[in-house]
């Protein structure tokens, strides 16, 4: 099932709250084929605008919104990667890593991404 983190947080919250899309949809101002894209990750991240309106049409406390807000960050389905003026190394990488994702099982994806983690807490101790 293609999603994206913010989709299937939005997902689960209007879920545990028993709001259906439609429902939801009309409340925030838009279509219920866009929010089901959205859900379904074939929308990118929403505007802050919208994930405030989401955020107060489901009673979004500010850790759940600040959650939100982190999540649509990471959220683009067509994520793409800037690596001019780094070593060719980064290059490298970044072209295999876009060719292998397809196909990368699960836990190796988890392993790299506990890697990142860590290297992002790392550097915001510098």
């Amino acid at each position: 099932m293609t999603t994206t983190p913010f989709g299937e947080a939005m997902k689960r919250l209007r879920r545990e709250r028993g709001v259906t899309q439609k429902q939801m949809a009309a409340a925030i101002g838009v279509s219920g084929a866009y929010l089901s894209a959205l859900e379904r990750g074939q929308r990118g991240a929403p505007s802050f605008d919208l994930i405030q309106k989401i955020s107060g049409y489901l009673h979004v406390i500010w850790d759940e919104q600040d959650a939100l807000f982190d999540v649509a960050s990471i959220s683009h389905p067509k994520a793409t990667l800037d690596t001019s003026g780094l070593p060719g190394e980064y290059t490298a990488f970044a072209n295999r890593l876009a060719q292998a994702i397809r196909s990368l099982p699960p836990d190796t994806i988890a392993q790299m991404d506990e890697l990142l983690e860590k290297a992002r807490i790392a550097a915001k101790q510098r």
